[in-house]
């Protein structure tokens, strides 16, 4: 499915939840990879706001694409923001979204 890139040249973001581990399945603790590079994912909370609104996101981003430390409020950068709808069928049940990935998250200075 295409990708679509989000501009955030006029956007402030900042950590809305600390980076969390992304799992294929919980139960086993199997972890998410990166298919191109192999390196774990990670899930980020991120607080956008641009033009008097505000929008969370929880957005995927490899575990070698953000220091350590980043915590909730802090103000970032982030690195080709992209959006990809999904469809799945779950139990015979129809389920559709927007999955969010980053190639990196860095604080701003």
């Amino acid at each position: 499915m295409p990708s679509f890139k989000i501009d955030l040249s006029t956007a402030v973001v900042f950590v809305a939840t600390a980076p969390e581990p992304k799992m294929v399945n919980k139960k086993t603790g199997e972890r998410a990879v990166d298919r191109e590079t192999g390196a774990d994912l990670s899930v980020v909370g991120l607080l956008v706001s641009d033009e008097g609104e505000g929008n969370l996101y929880q957005v995927t981003v490899p575990e070698t694409g953000y220091p350590e430390g980043l915590t909730p409020g802090m103000p970032v950068r982030v690195t080709a923001l992209k959006a990809r709808d999904w469809e799945n069928t779950f139990n015979g049940e129809k389920r559709h979204g927007i999955s969010f990935r980053a190639i990196a998250i860095t604080p701003m200075a």
